[in-house]
């Protein structure tokens, strides 16, 4: 269940986001996912160059549920929330609905921050981390 504060996308689903049998692809609903991840980063401040040092996300993990199938001209919400919030990563929860708000998809990712200079994960560092907890599930 989402709570807390959360982020919303919201895009109508394109006659190409569907596939041979005519319902929306797998690899879409991650699209959607990553919109509403970016939507949240740009919320906390996770992609703040002036911060960043070399540091920044990068998706380690992830999962999703798939409810019901979505077609064209359907129009959809991806929502993003912060669930937990770790010592070198945290984790988001999504949850892509339709027009009609029935549950499409749910699904969570974890986001390791990395030095992308050295390849290592690090800290979470400390005004991040109060954004991110700031905007977390209760």
């Amino acid at each position: 269940m989402l709570g807390g504060m959360a982020v919303t996308f919201e895009t109508p689903v394109a006659w190409g986001d569907m596939d041979a049998f005519q319902h929306v692809n797998n690899t879409v609903y991650l699209r959607w996912f990553e919109s509403a991840r970016i939507a949240l980063f740009e919320q906390a401040g996770v992609l703040d160059p002036a911060e960043s040092g070399g540091v920044g996300p990068i998706l380690a993990r992830t999962e999703i549920d798939y409810r019901v199938p979505l077609r064209f001209p359907d129009r959809v919400s991806a929502t993003a929330h912060v669930v937990r919030v770790g010592t070198t990563s945290f984790v988001l929860a999504y949850r892509v609905t339709n027009a009609e708000g029935k549950v499409a998809a749910e699904g969570q990712t974890v986001i390791v921050m990395l030095n992308y200079r050295t390849g290592e994960k690090v800290a979470i560092e400390p005004g991040l981390r109060s954004r991110l907890e700031a905007i977390a599930s209760p």
